[in-house]
């Protein structure tokens, strides 16, 4: 058998093995992929990467071993999801937003969890309620010892809980990603002293839902977010920070 004929090792490999092979090797790099994007939306919810700060391709790609491409991918995401932009010749930026997107962010958000309210009120059984009182106690711990970084999180998890425990997979995603785009406003706009009663606030809304009373629930979550809205300067503050610090505990 000639050279040229000579079989390739890939061509003797059975159909099964070879997509199976193909599929391994796309799922490990969506995985790498998730795992950058999960990682930088973290940071960002946690305020260890501020708005405006660089993402670069390079550092992160060395911070998780994998190729820039992979960091590529994650990025592209980030920027459909409105937490980094992409600016031609300069790179990635995590997200800046203006006022009036933050006002637009806030004005969603009340309209949908209005809806949330109505739907949770309907559709919570007693092992729902257990879950949100688990949660808001892990919540009122946080903020009892001052932990800026667990706080910020439990408390945007809350809203999103509840979608969840009702099975309402595709309102969580969008207020998942709704309250990302918030942790970015409120790292811009918030004073330092802001936002200290909303596990109160929280408590208050669940007691309103245990007692079915909808009305209740749904007026105290609009007064829940127009505080949090109104508690913002619109006087933007960006920080820089280390990447390597701040996706630290994540690629670890």
């Amino acid at each position: 058998m000639n050279a040229r004929s000579k079989p390739d090792a890939k061509a003797q490999m059975p159909a099964g093995k070879a997509l199976s092979a193909v599929a391994a090797a796309k799922s490990t790099t969506g995985d790498s992929t998730q795992t950058i994007v999960a990682a930088i939306t973290g940071a960002i919810i946690e305020h260890r990467l501020a708005p405006g700060a660089k993402l670069t391709e390079q550092k992160i790609a060395a911070i998780y071993g994998v190729s820039r491409t992979i960091v590529r991918q994650a990025l592209f995401q980030l920027a459909r999801d409105h937490l980094v932009t992409l600016e031609p010749a300069r790179g990635a930026f995590v997200a800046q937003p203006s006022v009036e997107e933050a006002q637009q962010v806030f004005a969603v958000r009340r309209m949908l969890e209005q809806h949330l309210i109505e739907a949770f009120c309907d559709k919570a059984t007693a092992s729902d309620f257990r879950a949100m009182r688990a949660h808001l106690k892990q919540e009122q711990a946080v903020v009892g010892r001052v932990d800026v970084t667990g706080r910020t999180r439990l408390l945007g998890d809350f809203h999103v809980l509840m979608a969840e425990r009702i099975g309402n997979h595709v309102l969580a995603q969008i207020l998942s990603e709704l309250i990302s785009r918030c942790a970015l406003i409120t790292l811009m706009y918030q004073s330092s002293r802001a936002a200290q009663h909303s596990s109160d606030e929280h408590v208050d809304i669940l007691k309103a839902l245990e007692a079915r009373d909808a009305p209740k629930a749904k007026a105290l979550m609009e007064a829940h977010l127009l505080a949090t809205e109104s508690s913002l300067l619109y006087h933007p503050r960006t920080s820089s920070a280390d990447l390597a610090q701040a996706l630290g505990s994540y690629a670890a």
